[in-house]
């Protein structure tokens, strides 16, 4: 595990703590239960688009104002997200280095339609729970932080309060226990391929071409790290990519629509049945 990412899951672990120490197990589970049901996440037959909330990045810095009017400004863009054809927007909830919160996620919930995926470095069922009660439709899970069984027990939680999940892959081995794990759940499971260097946090473009391959036709998949383009979406769309997911580069414009409907269609117009691979 690189330093990153175990600098990550100490800090969330934290946060399960704390949050514990003022809300039980039973407390959340039971405001979980108490939500309306969570929107469900409709996949177009050939490529969606998940586009995502991030307030903050390790390599680009500060995406998103701090100042008055910013929580308004995200709405805004979660909104746009949603009107351009997302057909999920996931949200950062880790704050010492995104920049996000369980209040961002709450307050999207309440201003959006859009199904809502939680995104952070979550460790605990208690977590799920947590996302359920803010309005998630929907969690990532990133395989390589949940050693052992614990990874099935995520999902067997996620499934038990309506949420979907996305697995996240860095590499063959994170990638067959996600296929693994997703063959064996009750609910659909969508894995991702994450492009991102652990280590440099540079982006391999490449890992998509090799890792694909290696996921049944069955199993939807998803692109993670480094798409911007309507080119970058067309290319993945030909591996055999049911979505992508992407964050920067909407973020970085002050109007994502037209980037994100572009983006959607070149999707959709190359893909490819990744049933020919064989």
């Amino acid at each position: 595990m690189s330093d990153f990412l175990r600098t990550m899951a100490a800090s969330s672990r934290t946060r399960v703590r704390e949050a514990r120490s003022r809300v039980s197990d039973g407390q959340m589970m039971r405001r979980a239960g108490l939500r309306p049901a969570p929107t469900p996440l409709r996949l177009d037959a050939r490529f969606d688009v998940i586009a995502e909330i991030k307030p903050a990045s390790p390599l680009a810095g500060r995406l998103a104002g701090t100042g008055p009017g910013a929580a308004t400004a995200l709405v805004t863009r979660a909104r746009r997200y949603g009107a351009a054809g997302a057909c999920a927007v996931s949200v950062l909830t880790e704050p010492s280095v995104f920049g996000g919160s369980l209040l961002l996620l709450e307050g999207l919930s309440i201003a959006t339609t859009v199904p809502l995926l939680r995104k952070d470095f979550l460790v605990d069922p208690y977590q799920i729970a947590e996302a359920r009660d803010r309005g998630a439709s929907g969690v990532l899970l990133i395989a390589r932080l949940l050693e052992g069984g614990r990874l099935e027990e995520m999902l067997d939680a996620a499934a038990s309060l309506g949420l979907f999940a996305l697995v996240e892959a860095f590499d063959e081995e994170d990638l067959a226990r996600a296929v693994l794990a997703a063959e064996g759940a009750s609910d659909p499971v969508l894995v991702g391929i994450n492009a991102r260097d652990l280590v440099s946090l540079e982006v391999d473009r490449g890992r998509f071409a090799r890792l694909a391959p290696r996921v049944p036709a069955s199993v939807p998949l998803v692109a993670e790290s480094g798409l911007s383009t309507a080119t970058d979406a067309a290319a993945i769309a030909a591996l055999g990519f049911r979505l992508a997911l992407v964050g920067e580069a909407l973020m970085k414009d002050d109007d994502p629509t037209e980037r994100l409907a572009a983006m959607i269609a070149a999707g959709r117009e190359a893909v490819h049945p990744r049933e020919a691979r064989g």
